[in-house]
């Protein structure tokens, strides 16, 4: 069981700056430079897509919760779970409604102008990739050595 909850503390975070990658940096940008996508249809296609996203990275921050109890992590690594949690909530409770009342008046056909909810949901996933990267590394140090002595000895 220990084995596998500390293989869980790496492969779920990868899995999830992977699943950011490919949906925040590289899918959403391109949707839109797509032939024949209208803003309505790419607003109605983001919609689905980031919902998607955001029912997964629950479940694999869940996931990740349950793999931290034993054997019992750092603290560091209990305070960037925690971090997660909050930027993840923070995203889907806070800044996802304005972002899919604005959609829902995009597709409707009014002008709502600019809005700065993009690039609140645009820094919290970021925020969330960079802790997950700190989450990876501070996990790999605390893993390399450990498995290292178990060769040796």
């Amino acid at each position: 069981m220990q084995r596998t909850s500390l293989t869980l503390r790496l492969v779920i975070p990868a899995i999830w700056l992977g699943l950011i990658t490919a949906i925040s940096f590289v899918e959403t940008p391109l949707k839109f430079q797509a032939p024949g996508i209208t803003l309505e249809l790419g607003l109605g296609i983001g919609r689905l897509v980031f919902f998607a996203m955001n029912t997964t990275a629950l479940v694999l921050v869940a996931i990740l919760t349950l793999a931290m109890i034993r054997p019992r992590a750092s603290r560091l690594q209990w305070g960037l779970l925690v971090g997660l949690w909050v930027v993840l909530l923070t995203q889907i409770l806070i800044i996802r409604p304005p972002l899919n009342a604005r959609t829902d008046a995009v597709i409707a056909g009014v002008d709502t102008g600019g809005s700065l909810w993009h690039y609140f949901y645009i820094a919290a996933d970021g925020t969330i990739f960079v802790l997950l990267i700190v989450f990876v590394v501070v996990t790999a140090r605390k893993l390399i050595p450990a498995i290292a002595s178990q060769k040796i000895g």
